[in-house]
Protein backbone atom coordinates (compact mmCIF):
# COMPACT_ATOMS: atom_id res chain seq x y z
CA UNK A 1 0.00 0.00 0.00
CA UNK A 2 1.51 3.97 -0.82
CA UNK A 3 1.87 6.24 2.11
CA UNK A 4 -0.65 8.18 0.77
CA UNK A 5 -3.50 5.47 1.32
CA UNK A 6 -2.09 4.63 4.39
CA UNK A 7 -2.50 8.23 5.59
CA UNK A 8 -5.68 8.94 3.72
CA UNK A 9 -7.14 5.99 5.50
CA UNK A 10 -7.34 7.20 8.97
CA UNK A 11 -8.50 10.56 8.14
CA UNK A 12 -11.76 9.12 6.71
CA UNK A 13 -12.24 6.86 9.65
CA UNK A 14 -11.48 9.47 12.45
CA UNK A 15 -14.32 11.32 13.40
CA UNK A 16 -14.62 15.47 12.79
CA UNK A 17 -15.41 18.06 15.10
CA UNK A 18 -17.77 20.78 13.49
CA UNK A 19 -17.98 24.02 15.40
CA UNK A 20 -21.04 26.38 14.40
CA UNK A 21 -20.80 29.45 15.98
CA UNK A 22 -21.13 33.59 16.12
CA UNK A 23 -23.68 35.98 16.42
CA UNK A 24 -25.53 35.15 13.28
CA UNK A 25 -28.63 32.95 12.52
CA UNK A 26 -27.86 29.23 11.70
CA UNK A 27 -26.31 27.35 13.72
CA UNK A 28 -28.77 25.03 15.14
CA UNK A 29 -30.18 24.82 11.14
CA UNK A 30 -26.85 24.09 9.59
CA UNK A 31 -26.03 21.76 12.34
CA UNK A 32 -29.96 19.85 11.78
CA UNK A 33 -28.60 19.78 8.28
CA UNK A 34 -25.99 17.99 8.82
CA UNK A 35 -28.45 15.50 11.23
CA UNK A 36 -30.38 15.12 8.54
CA UNK A 37 -27.80 14.16 5.82
CA UNK A 38 -26.56 12.02 8.38
CA UNK A 39 -29.28 9.85 8.79
CA UNK A 40 -30.19 9.65 5.56
CA UNK A 41 -26.77 7.95 5.56
CA UNK A 42 -27.63 5.42 8.56
CA UNK A 43 -25.63 7.30 10.88
CA UNK A 44 -28.02 7.11 13.83
CA UNK A 45 -27.83 10.94 14.78
CA UNK A 46 -29.09 12.41 18.32
CA UNK A 47 -29.28 16.31 19.01
CA UNK A 48 -29.09 17.45 22.47
CA UNK A 49 -29.77 20.78 23.10
CA UNK A 50 -27.93 22.44 26.48
CA UNK A 51 -30.33 25.94 26.85
CA UNK A 52 -33.96 25.33 25.23
CA UNK A 53 -36.68 23.83 27.13
CA UNK A 54 -38.69 21.08 26.84
CA UNK A 55 -41.61 23.28 27.54
CA UNK A 56 -41.22 24.97 24.35
CA UNK A 57 -42.63 23.30 21.02
CA UNK A 58 -40.11 24.19 17.73
CA UNK A 59 -40.77 23.15 14.17
CA UNK A 60 -37.88 21.15 13.82
CA UNK A 61 -38.71 18.92 16.51
CA UNK A 62 -41.90 18.07 14.49
CA UNK A 63 -39.95 17.32 11.73
CA UNK A 64 -37.25 15.01 12.95
CA UNK A 65 -39.67 13.49 15.04
CA UNK A 66 -41.05 12.21 11.48
CA UNK A 67 -38.02 11.33 10.22
CA UNK A 68 -37.01 9.09 13.63
CA UNK A 69 -34.16 11.83 14.56
CA UNK A 70 -34.28 12.12 17.89
CA UNK A 71 -33.64 15.96 19.82
CA UNK A 72 -33.39 16.21 23.25
CA UNK A 73 -34.10 19.70 24.99
CA UNK A 74 -33.17 19.30 28.18
CA UNK A 75 -32.22 23.02 29.40
CA UNK A 76 -33.64 25.69 31.83
CA UNK A 77 -34.89 27.96 28.81
CA UNK A 78 -33.71 31.37 28.23
CA UNK A 79 -30.86 32.05 30.85
CA UNK A 80 -33.04 35.22 32.56
CA UNK A 81 -35.75 33.66 32.98
CA UNK A 82 -34.78 30.94 35.16
CA UNK A 83 -32.95 30.33 38.57
CA UNK A 84 -29.28 30.27 38.21
CA UNK A 85 -29.88 26.74 39.94
CA UNK A 86 -32.72 25.82 37.55
CA UNK A 87 -30.61 26.31 34.72
CA UNK A 88 -27.03 24.34 36.87
CA UNK A 89 -29.61 21.16 37.39
CA UNK A 90 -30.57 21.01 33.54
CA UNK A 91 -26.83 21.46 32.25
CA UNK A 92 -25.94 18.78 34.75
CA UNK A 93 -28.35 17.13 33.01
CA UNK A 94 -27.59 17.25 29.43
CA UNK A 95 -23.95 16.81 30.36
CA UNK A 96 -24.69 13.47 31.74
CA UNK A 97 -27.00 12.12 29.31
CA UNK A 98 -24.80 13.60 26.12
CA UNK A 99 -21.43 12.13 27.83
CA UNK A 100 -23.56 8.73 28.13
CA UNK A 101 -24.96 9.01 24.20
CA UNK A 102 -21.29 9.53 23.02
CA UNK A 103 -19.68 7.08 24.83
CA UNK A 104 -22.61 4.46 23.67
CA UNK A 105 -21.20 4.32 20.62
CA UNK A 106 -24.33 4.00 19.26
CA UNK A 107 -24.45 7.41 17.31
CA UNK A 108 -22.19 8.06 14.43
CA UNK A 109 -23.24 12.11 15.05
CA UNK A 110 -24.28 13.56 17.91
CA UNK A 111 -25.19 17.14 17.70
CA UNK A 112 -24.14 19.26 20.85
CA UNK A 113 -26.61 22.22 20.41
CA UNK A 114 -26.23 25.08 22.20
CA UNK A 115 -23.50 24.04 24.29
CA UNK A 116 -21.26 26.61 23.54
CA UNK A 117 -23.75 29.05 24.70
CA UNK A 118 -23.49 26.98 28.28
CA UNK A 119 -20.31 26.65 28.48
CA UNK A 120 -19.66 30.66 28.36
CA UNK A 121 -22.38 31.23 30.56
CA UNK A 122 -20.72 33.84 32.94
CA UNK A 123 -23.00 35.15 35.39
CA UNK A 124 -22.86 31.73 37.48
CA UNK A 125 -20.93 29.24 38.26
CA UNK A 126 -21.27 26.24 35.54
CA UNK A 127 -18.04 24.38 35.52
CA UNK A 128 -18.58 21.85 38.17
CA UNK A 129 -21.93 20.83 36.32
CA UNK A 130 -20.32 21.62 32.83
CA UNK A 131 -16.70 21.32 33.35
CA UNK A 132 -15.08 22.82 30.52
CA UNK A 133 -12.07 20.02 30.70
CA UNK A 134 -14.41 17.05 31.04
CA UNK A 135 -16.05 18.09 27.50
CA UNK A 136 -12.47 18.80 25.81
CA UNK A 137 -11.92 15.15 27.05
CA UNK A 138 -14.53 13.52 25.94
CA UNK A 139 -14.23 15.15 22.15
CA UNK A 140 -10.97 13.87 22.22
CA UNK A 141 -12.55 10.39 23.76
CA UNK A 142 -14.99 9.56 21.89
CA UNK A 143 -15.22 6.66 19.88
CA UNK A 144 -13.40 6.48 16.97
CA UNK A 145 -15.55 7.62 13.89
CA UNK A 146 -17.97 9.51 15.58
CA UNK A 147 -18.70 13.12 14.20
CA UNK A 148 -19.53 15.64 17.00
CA UNK A 149 -20.96 19.15 15.88
CA UNK A 150 -21.36 21.85 18.82
CA UNK A 151 -23.45 25.08 18.39
CA UNK A 152 -23.90 28.41 20.11
CA UNK A 153 -22.72 31.91 20.06
CA UNK A 154 -19.24 32.50 22.26
CA UNK A 155 -17.36 29.40 21.49
CA UNK A 156 -14.71 29.33 23.76
CA UNK A 157 -10.16 29.33 22.14
CA UNK A 158 -10.14 25.75 23.57
CA UNK A 159 -12.85 24.60 21.95
CA UNK A 160 -11.68 26.55 18.80
CA UNK A 161 -8.59 24.72 19.00
CA UNK A 162 -9.88 20.73 18.51
CA UNK A 163 -12.43 21.44 15.98
CA UNK A 164 -12.10 20.22 12.72
CA UNK A 165 -14.52 22.61 11.13
CA UNK A 166 -15.32 26.00 12.53
CA UNK A 167 -17.97 28.43 10.73
CA UNK A 168 -18.76 31.83 12.26
CA UNK A 169 -22.10 32.74 11.70
CA UNK A 170 -21.88 36.86 11.61
CA UNK A 171 -24.97 38.50 11.00
CA UNK A 172 -25.12 41.57 8.30
CA UNK A 173 -29.27 42.44 8.51
CA UNK A 174 -31.51 41.38 10.32
CA UNK A 175 -35.50 41.53 10.69
CA UNK A 176 -35.32 42.39 14.14
CA UNK A 177 -33.57 45.14 14.16
CA UNK A 178 -36.59 46.79 12.27
CA UNK A 179 -39.08 45.32 15.26
CA UNK A 180 -40.16 41.77 13.63
CA UNK A 181 -40.51 39.57 16.06
CA UNK A 182 -40.13 35.71 16.49
CA UNK A 183 -41.51 34.44 13.34
CA UNK A 184 -43.15 30.79 13.14
CA UNK A 185 -41.37 28.37 10.86
CA UNK A 186 -38.22 30.49 10.70
CA UNK A 187 -37.02 30.86 14.77
CA UNK A 188 -39.19 28.19 15.88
Amino acid sequence: MSDTKQSSKPRKERGLTLVYTGDGKGKTTAAIGVAVRAAGRGLNPIIIQFIKSPERTYGEKIVLDKLGIPMHSMGAGFTWLKTPEEHREALARAWAFAKERIHSGEHRLVVLDEINNALAIGSFPIDDVLPLEDVLETIRSRPQGQHLVLTGRGALPSVLAIADLVTEMKPEKHYYEEGVPAVLGIEF
